[in-house]
């Protein structure tokens, strides 16, 4: 008889009994764990419930949003904060790892192909199953084999985990952009809150000035009997107050200059010479009413979305462990009891065959499973309908917030506008000689304090429109 006519009965065999496991599976479908109606997940909230108007449009907003405020030295930060801070590289590292989810979950998809090669060196017993000569002898068993399998994806149970790793990876990269867009806008905002402090540090240095004037011009009215001991003492107690203001913003520009060089990634004294001003930064325009393409153009709704999507796909794969998993398998190599006669064409060992496993009874784990699962899509749902909400109330209060600024800061400006009148008339008077410079000095504090509030709203203005930058996405598009 030839090699392959002893072959073929092996071949035959193997085929029945790939149709007999299969058969086998049919019967058995009928007693299987089951896993019940479908679930219905809760509803997502549409633009219409989240207050965005479908026919409005909002404003493009460029990727590089922080240029439009003018001032180079703010690019630098950002562009630093983006290149290397360390929350950033945190989620760059969550990206890579779901990026490595995915190639590992297709690559366990396909065909697997392993080599093996062992050798032993063993004594075999003289009171055991093994007959002489063998018995009380030591012998060398080695192998030289090659294993493959291949699970068939009848059900569908791989092609939903390959999807649900997509969607965890691209959740990931939203989730670094959205890190990209928040980093920037705390920069800017950081920014501003220095360039604010350095304005009113000028305005205290001015403050000081005139009360330290004042005190000159109370010592010489007491010395001509004009005032008394109680207007010169409180005139003394105006000077340290101011000064006690003015080491106070000291501290807080260092605070702020700490944190913005942290925020940028360096370290603390990187920016202690950086001395920022209000008045070159520029603001935009007021956009129109909240549109629905808000939704597209956050990173945090679309990592958001892509939850719901990878929740939707582990669903998938739990309904699928009900049902019958195939897997193909088969090996080939050499086995030999004795290193010499391993490379020996006799020694060859093959074999293939079918594998099937289905779950009869299983307690419920299977239910409790896909139950589960079934609540993670309400959960990542909720998250989404949390995330809608809070982006149109975002974009809301910063609109809303900008426009009672502007009339503020029209008011402030008519209201500075007339105490600079005031305080020019104070001079022509006192020039004249119609006038103390008392007159003047107190003239000068309604000036100052209208120069505290103009500074105060024009950070105001800035800080919001940072804010209403990020509210918009910050500049992002999705990549698919």
């Amino acid at each position: 008889m030839n090699t392959h006519e002893a072959r073929a009965p092996l071949v035959r065999t193997a085929a029945v009994a790939t149709l007999a496991v299969l058969a086998a599976g049919v019967l058995m479908l009928a007693g299987c764990a089951t896993p019940g109606a479908p679930a219905q997940p809760i509803a997502r909230t549409t633009a219409a419930q989240a207050g965005l108007d479908d026919a409005a449009t909002l404003p493009a907003v460029g990727g590089q949003w922080w240029q439009r405020f003018g001032d180079p030295a703010l690019d630098r930060l950002v562009e630093h904060a983006l290149a290397g801070q360390p929350s950033l590289q945190a989620a760059a590292a969550r990206v890579a790892r779901a990026n490595a989810g995915v190639t590992a979950t297709r690559a366990a998809n396909g065909p697997q192909l392993a080599l093996g090669a062992d050798l032993t060196r063993q004594r075999y017993t003289e009171t055991g199953l093994v007959p002489p000569p063998m018995a009380g002898s030591q012998r060398t068993s080695a192998t030289l084999q090659a294993t493959g399998s291949w699970e068939l994806d009848f059900f569908g149970r791989h092609e939903a985990a390959l999807q649900s790793a997509i969607g965890q990876q691209r959740a990931a990269q939203a989730e670094l952009a959205a890190a990209r867009v928040l980093l920037a806008s705390r920069v800017a905002q950081a920014y501003v809150g220095l360039a604010r402090l350095h304005d009113q540090r000028r305005v205290a240095e001015r403050a000081l000035a005139q009360r330290e004037a004042m005190l000159q011009l109370t010592r010489q009215r007491v010395a001509g009997g004009v005032d008394t001991q109680v207007e010169l003492r409180q005139a003394e107690a105006a000077v340290p107050e101011v000064r006690q203001q003015i080491e106070a913003l000291d501290e807080q520009i260092t605070l702020t200059r700490h944190q913005l060089a942290v925020l940028s990634g360096q370290p603390p004294q990187a920016l202690a010479g950086l001395t920022p001003a209000l008045q070159p930064l520029h603001v935009d325009a007021l956009p129109p009413q909240l549109g629905a393409d808000l939704l597209g153009r956050r990173p945090d709704i679309a990592a958001a979305r892509w939850r719901i999507e990878a929740a939707a796909q582990d669903v998938q794969g739990a309904r699928a462990a009900f049902y019958p998993n195939v897997n193909l398998a088969g090996f080939i190599g050499l086995s030999s009891l004795g290193l010499d006669r391993l490379l020996s064409l006799d020694s060859g060992n093959a074999g293939f065959g079918p594998a099937l496993r289905l779950p009869v009874f299983d307690g419920g784990r299977l239910r409790a499973q896909l139950r589960g699962r079934e609540a993670d899509v309400d959960a990542a749902i909720a998250a989404y309908n949390g995330a809608v909400l809070d982006a149109a109330r975002e974009v809301a209060d910063a609109a809303a917030s900008l426009r009672s600024i502007d009339l503020q800061q029209a008011e402030q400006a008519r209201a500075q506008a007339a105490a600079e009148s005031a305080y020019d008339f104070a001079q022509q008077r006192y020039r004249a000689g119609l006038g103390t410079y008392l007159t003047v000095l107190s003239a000068e504090s309604s000036v100052l304090a209208q120069r505290r509030l103009g500074a105060d709203l024009l950070a105001r203005a800035l800080d919001t429109r940072v804010a209403l930058m990020r509210a918009l996405g910050g500049g992002w598009t999705e990549q698919l």
